[in-house]
């Protein structure tokens, strides 16, 4: 024990001049060990997590990734995978061990810190599978024997918005989708995957993860263990004259805490290829503007939240089971991961990967104000609190609120639409007014044309209020004959 607390705590000092210089340029070889360290975790998660093959990881995963990581892929080595020990190493410098990711059961991979070498895994945390993360699902219309609804009106209209969306042209040129997924009233209406993913497969949701995470504080919160409004959320904001004790769950949801985050979109690649320590990156940051006055959208803040949670529940086993027992267990998202850090915080403003199914699940307790079978797992209120807009909105059509976009400037969506966006083509989008959720997952190359989910959006809609209207037609005509034949 002895031994294993004094690596921890070396593998601790050694992350310090992460959190310190933040701000300033990384040298070459720490832009390498990234890179490194990005290419080690991917195939780790798509391999270990995924069942990707590795030519899939290759077309899937590391093409198409960031413009200034693609040159410098080519300076790292290939990936090798130890099966035995399930890590991944890459390497990048002949004066340092190679970067390391390491998958455990349960929580995915995560990479180790620069420097640290592959027999450094033995202390990182784990915990076995969770009970029934792997069990098939048949509680409700997701269930994993789900068949496709049949004989609606909408399946013909819907085959041409959800065809097009794979073409690589309809919605943005060169666009990659991998998964659609729509629910209409809590059923699967339309499905269909691409480039090696299937209903099991999970993807990164890269930063519709942040939707996922204001869902598990809102169930914390449901259960009395947080509160929205409380000051000095995390230890490392509660010491003396702080000012940043003022920050609130409320603020940082809103991305609105009012912390420094680099550039807006603050691209956190030393804590997430890197290898630093959550921890370790929010103790590090200062103040720029008043709690709640300023929106910036900050990866940072989502990391607050979670590792408001971690601290307020003051138990680690009960904290990473906290999202699989209270919330995805009980809306069937059984093939959900969640990825940690090597110091145990869950690196959920991202690192967390989701079939399109359970995505789309994830939706639908919206749609259901927060119930699942008749048991409340988000507070009654909760939905307005992710729908309302923040005090301080982003420019642009898309509007901000408790970690959800809003939709309600997008031409030809309904106004009432919400959704969770992430990275290269992550998707999940609810639209309460017509009871849908609309999935659209992709490997879309950074750099490049978006896909158009707007237009996307708005075409679902129109198929589904057209087949509304052919519906009441229909039935309009059929009683038009029955009078007739009464007469």
């Amino acid at each position: 024990m002895r031994r294993i607390l004094a690596l921890a705590a070396g593998l601790a000092v050694a992350t310090t001049p992460f959190a310190q210089a933040q701000n300033s340029d990384p040298s070459d070889t720490i832009k390498l060990s990234m890179v490194a360290g990005y290419k080690a975790l991917f195939t780790c998660s798509g391999y270990f997590s995924a069942g990707q093959s590795l030519p899939e990881i290759q077309s899937n995963e590391l093409s198409g990734i960031y413009v200034d990581y693609r040159p410098l892929m080519n300076q790292v080595s290939n990936a090798r995978i130890d099966e035995d020990n399930r890590t991944v190493q890459v390497e990048f410098d002949n004066n340092l061990p190679p970067r390391v990711a390491v998958w455990r059961p349960g929580i995915g991979c995560s990479t180790l810190p620069v420097g640290a070498s592959a027999d450094m895994t033995a202390w990182l945390p784990s915990f076995a599978n969770m009970p029934g993360m792997n069990e098939p699902d048949n509680s409700t219309a997701l269930g994993d024997n789900v068949t496709l609804t049949e004989n609606t009106f909408a399946l013909d209209l819907l085959g041409v918005p959800v065809s097009f969306a794979f073409d690589e042209a309809t919605y943005g040129q060169g666009t990659r989708t991998s998964a659609v997924v729509i629910l209409h009233k809590g059923q699967v209406v339309a499905e269909q995957y691409a480039r090696g993913i299937d209903r099991t497969t999970p993807q990164r949701t890269w930063s519709v993860a942040k939707s996922l995470t204001s869902t598990i504080i809102g169930a914390a919160i449901y259960d009395g263990i947080l509160g929205l409004d409380n000051e000095a959320i995390i230890a490392d904001f509660n010491k003396g004259g702080d000012p940043r004790r003022a920050i609130t769950l409320r603020h940082v949801l809103n991305m609105a805490s009012g912390l420094e985050s680099n550039n807006p979109g603050s691209r956190t690649d030393r804590l997430y290829f890197g290898g630093a320590a959550v921890a370790d990156q929010l103790a590090d940051r200062s103040m720029e503007a008043i709690p709640g006055t300023r929106f910036k959208y900050s990866n940072m803040d989502t990391l607050i939240a979670m590792r408001a949670l971690r601290e307020a529940m003051g138990n680690d086993s009960a904290y990473r089971a906290f999202p699989h027992t209270e919330v995805l267990q009980k809306i069937g998202a059984r093939h959900t991961i969640l990825e940690t850090d090597w110091n145990g915080d869950y690196v959920s403003s991202s690192q967390v990967w989701m079939t399109a199914r359970d995505m789309a699940r994830l939706g639908q307790l919206y749609l259901q104000d927060g119930n699942w079978g008749g048991e409340q797992i988000l507070p009654p209120d909760w939905l307005d609190f992710v729908t309302t807009p923040a005090p301080s909105q982003p420019d642009g059509d898309v509007g901000y609120a408790g970690s959800f976009w809003l939709m309600n400037n997008v031409d030809g969506v309904p106004s009432d639409a919400f959704a969770g966006f992430g990275n290269r083509g992550q998707y999940m989008v609810v639209v309460p007014s017509r009871d849908l959720v609309i999935v659209r997952r992709g490997f879309d190359i950074a750099g490049e044309p978006r896909f158009e989910i707007g237009n996307f959006v708005a075409n679902v809609v129109g198929a589904f209020d057209a087949a509304e209207q052919a519906r009441l037609a229909a039935e309009a005509a059929a009683a038009a004959l029955e009078e007739e034949d009464a007469d």
